[in-house]
């Protein structure tokens, strides 16, 4: 009945959005057109229509109907009070009906105007119900009564029938209407809930914008092709320095690597990898040239879907040039420091090469040398750090190594330099195993791990040197049984001048530059290095080196070191 009713406003506007009045007026609009239309098919074909009199009063009494329709502001009476118009429509007519007679059969069914008026409303649907199929049936039986004529059975039968269409068609549209009702209220239910989902959505949409562009650091979001679907005010500001727009492919921006010169390829810029699903942190790009060229810290994470499926990342672009300036400031003062203390320290120890070598010595001066030479090493490996430290990423030379006679000789090495009577060496390295590495420097890392289990295990105890092959590649681990470590002190283990508290409390030498360099060492090989360490039960520092070939045992280099 609305999408009818909507036709009659040829679709302008839908009908339950007009005005009460106009509702009214057009829900009557159809009775009044369908009258029309008997009026003009009786001047056309039946003249003697309009010699009744009962027939011209029921036309006139609708046409007063849709006058009111037009004129009563129904907007300021009580909501159902619209409904008389429908309930005065079984007037007009049965006089039209009776007025009718047998010229024009049929005209009682214009009742189920009113009735389908009266159900799809909505409202009282009993009483409509009953009203309908009382209203029909007065069409039909108020003619018997109201005349002369003697009342029979079948006069009272004759149409019997119309009622009950009347009451079958009311109880459908009140069935439909019922059914429309309930799915337009959970319809306005969704819409409700969509809204607020929109406007909530919007709210978070509004608050995402607001923290993006409030924080210090550029942010772009990709989805899974690489293509971005969100950036921050901090970007542009990067990308304006590296020669871009927020429009341009990163491709195109000027951004260089370490040297601060030799531009970046565009496979390991950080929005290609990061579309490409890599992860990485703190991975360093030069944006821009000099004087204004700042050093970025880039990171990438994953955005996955509730099946854990792979639907974009987030990069992160954090300016971190002051701390790089920082960094290489540091480094060349220590190197500056490194190279000035190295010059005496040459002669201290030359001096006292020459001292140690005179014959008849005192025991008190012999025991004196010692002591200067023993302190004299300590700095000197001090010295040698310090400079590996500021020389930067280590250069090695891998060739294949016989790794079991190298971990012997640096176990055995150990042994011979330890001064804890209590500390005991055991070997377990598996015989015959062949590293691809470079000899002095994984030496080196050795020295340096063995040097700390002995310097963390002042109460002496068993430290173990392991090496076998395990999945294709050469694994060494080394286990001691001294202090051991805190889960927040593993975190920093291999950073550059870190030290555990139980170190400075117990004035161990050092300054906590061995682990870093061991730990870039390995790298520098291919391999890779970690801790496990368990507070006042000790520590395992395990690293792994590419295995050596078969096809290169000939090349097999000697290890003194």
């Amino acid at each position: 009945m609305d999408r009818v009713l909507s036709y009659l406003t040829l679709n302008t506007r839908q009908f339950h959005e007009l005005t009460l009045r106009m509702r009214v007026v057009l829900s009557q609009l159809p009775l009044s057109l369908t009258v029309l239309l008997i009026l003009v098919g009786g001047a056309l074909f039946h003249r003697d229509l309009f010699s009744s009199g009962s027939f011209l009063l029921g036309a006139g009494l609708q046409a007063v109907l849709l006058a009111l329709c037009v004129v009563v502001p129904w907007d300021r009476l009580p909501h159902a009070s619209f409904l008389v118009i429908p309930l005065l429509d079984f007037i007009p007519i049965g006089l039209m009906r009776h007025g009718a007679g047998t010229m024009i059969t049929g005209v009682g069914l214009l009742a189920v105007f009113p009735v389908i008026w009266l159900a799809a409303s909505g409202l009282f649907p009993r009483a409509a119900l009953a009203v309908g199929f009382l209203g029909s049936l007065a069409i039909v039986w108020a003619p018997v009564f109201g005349t002369d004529a003697a009342v029979t059975s079948q006069s009272l039968t004759q149409s019997i029938l119309l009622p009950f269409i009347m009451l079958a068609i009311g109880v459908t549209i009140r069935v439909m209407t019922a059914s429309m009702m309930a799915q337009q209220q959970v319809v306005e239910e969704k819409d409700q809930a969509l809204q607020m989902l929109l406007e909530e959505s919007a709210r978070r949409e509004r608050l995402l914008e607001t923290v993006v562009n409030s924080v210090d650091i550029g942010l772009i979001a990709v989805d899974e092709t690489g293509r971005p679907m969100l950036t921050n005010r901090k970007l542009e500001q990067f990308r304006a320095l590296a020669g871009g727009t927020r429009n341009t492919a990163e491709g195109d921006l000027r951004i260089f690597q370490h040297d601060g010169q030799s531009v970046m390829p565009e496979a390991r810029r950080p929005t290609r990898r990061a579309a490409e699903g890599q992860v990485f942190s703190d991975y360093l790009l030069w944006w821009g040239e000099r004087p204004d060229q700042r050093v970025l810290s880039t990171s990438s994470r994953l955005m996955t879907n509730q099946a854990g499926a792979r639907e974009g990342s987030v990069v992160t672009f954090n300016d971190v040039t002051e701390l790089v300036t920082a960094l290489n400031a540091k480094d060349e003062f220590v190197a500056t420091v490194s190279h000035e203390l190295r010059t005496p320290l040459t002669a201290i120890r030359g001096y006292l090469e020459l001292l140690t070598g005179m014959p008849d010595l005192q025991p008190e001066v012999a025991s004196g040398l010692e002591v200067v030479s023993r302190n004299s090493e300590r700095l000197h490996k001090l010295v040698v750090d310090l400079l590996s430290t500021a020389e930067g990423t280590p250069e090695i030379t891998p060739v294949p190594t016989d790794f079991s006679e190298l971990v012997l000789q640096r176990v055995a090495s150990a042994r011979e330099r330890s001064t804890n009577p209590l500390m005991r060496f055991e070997d377990r390295t598996e015989p015959g195993l062949l590293a691809l590495c470079d000899a002095p420097r994984i030496g080196q890392v050795l020295d340096n791990l063995l040097s700390n289990a002995v310097k963390y295990s002042p109460d002496g105890g068993r430290v173990t040197v392991s090496a076998a092959e395990v999945d294709g590649e050469v694994e060494c681990s080394v286990t001691d049984q001294g202090s051991g470590m805190s889960a927040e002190e593993l975190k920093g283990v291999f950073s550059k001048f870190f030290r555990t508290s139980a170190a400075r409390n117990a004035a161990i030498p050092g300054v906590g530059l061995g682990l870093a360099i061991s730990k870039a060492i390995v790298e520098r090989h291919g391999g890779t290095i970690s801790c496990r360490s368990v507070e006042g039960e000790g520590s395992t520092f395990t690293f792994r080196l590419p295995l050596a070939r078969a096809d290169q045992d000939q090349q097999l280099q000697p290890q003194q070191l």
